[in-house]
């Protein structure tokens, strides 16, 4: 009986747990669904702030627009005028090296191999300096070589044949002037060394030329002088101002001063084109100048300028005379050249005395100056 009683209480003792379980359970949910449910938010909840930020969004999106727009666009319009210091930066480059001698060049006609080589005008300076002076002589005579050289070339430039294709010739009708394959065949060994040489002493002339009036002169130079300069009229037809004769007597030292041609009758007769009579003392008349080269020559009663006789018989100086050995005729020259402006035997003896470059072409073009390209030749400067 008691153990019917206490499972019975038993019974009733689960069930009463049971409900209890059940109770609980249900408010657990209902709770539960009372959170879900969105009729009430509290301030501060992750819901209300979700929307406090939708509200901010747009005036957050706003101000960075704001932003960008003070930013940025300042920006754009600073970087066209970055774009034109720029472009006028290029332009003002482009300038200077229109005015960098560099800029200029010269189509020179190599006659041996009929073609027209395009050169950087101090390159081909470089080229004439090699072929016209040796390497031996006094940097300061480089230079006023070097000087001269260019002046010749400038003035050509500005007043040469432009109906050629070419400027100038690498032969002494104008300047004589070699490459460097040709500079290499010359110098050999010495190559380097005297390739350099040359190249300071035109670098330390570069862009100067030699002006008279603002204009650039006509620098004619020879080897060497019988120990005085020709004035431009004894030798050509125009007397010209700053080509007159000077003393130049370093050049009476120069072992190779004096120089003897023999001919024979007929020679002489082919070469100048006149008769010489047999048997006899031929009848020959010379008249000097002041600087003492042969201004009239006369033979047989034909009459010829020194400069003809030189040209004709390729006499190295139109200072000669003429010795007459039974069908043979002698001449002995005195120096080397027309003799008109620079001597450059007298350039590299005024160097040694310690003259500067500048003293030299002074001293052999009378009343010059030293000017600068893009000042005496701005013309050529622009080409």
């Amino acid at each position: 009986m008691k153990s019917t009683k206490k499972k019975i209480n038993l019974q009733k003792h689960l069930k009463k747990k049971l409900q209890s379980q059940s109770s609980f359970r249900k408010s657990t949910i209902t709770s539960a669904k009372t959170k879900l449910t969105p009729s009430f938010k509290p301030k501060g909840s992750v819901y209300f702030r979700h929307h406090q930020y939708s509200y901010r969004l747009p005036i957050i999106i706003s101000i960075l627009l704001l932003l960008t727009l003070i930013l940025v666009v300042p920006s754009l319009i600073v970087l066209p005028l970055g774009n034109k210091s720029e472009i006028t930066e290029s332009v003002e480059e482009t300038t200077l090296e229109d005015e960098n001698p560099e800029a200029v060049s010269v189509a020179v006609m190599r006659t041996k191999a009929d073609v027209v080589e395009d050169v950087p005008l101090e390159d081909y300076i470089v080229g004439v300096v090699a072929a016209e002076m040796s390497a031996d002589f006094e940097l300061e005579a480089l230079k006023a070589q070097a000087l001269a050289a260019r002046t010749y070339t400038v003035s050509h430039l500005l007043g040469g044949n432009k109906e050629e294709e070419f400027d100038i010739t690498d032969t002494v009708q104008h300047q004589v002037y070699k490459n460097n394959q040709e500079l290499q065949q010359q110098w050999g060994s010495n190559y380097e060394t005297n390739l350099e040489k040359i190249k300071a002493a035109v670098e330390a002339t570069k862009g100067q030329i030699i002006t008279y009036n603002e204009d650039p002169i006509t620098p004619a130079y020879f080897s060497m002088s019988n120990g005085f300069t020709e004035n431009s009229e004894d030798y050509w037809e125009n007397e010209v101002p700053y080509l007159r004769s000077v003393p130049s007597p370093w050049d009476l030292e120069n072992p190779k001063l004096v120089s003897q041609e023999t001919f024979s009758k007929d020679e002489l007769e082919k070469l100048l084109e006149v008769d010489i009579p047999n048997g006899k003392s031929n009848d020959i008349l010379i008249a000097r100048n002041d600087s003492g080269r042969v201004s009239e020559f006369v033979i047989e009663g034909n009459t010829f300028t020194g400069r003809e006789v030189r040209d004709k018989l390729a006499l190295r100086s139109s200072d000669f005379s003429v010795k007459q050995n039974n069908d043979h005729f002698i001449f002995t020259t005195k120096g080397y050249g027309h003799g008109i402006g620079m001597s450059q035997f007298g350039a590299d003896a005024m160097a040694k005395e310690g003259k500067s470059y500048e003293e030299i072409v002074k001293y052999y073009y009378q009343g010059v100056e030293i000017s600068t390209l893009d000042e005496a030749a701005p013309t050529l400067v622009l080409k």
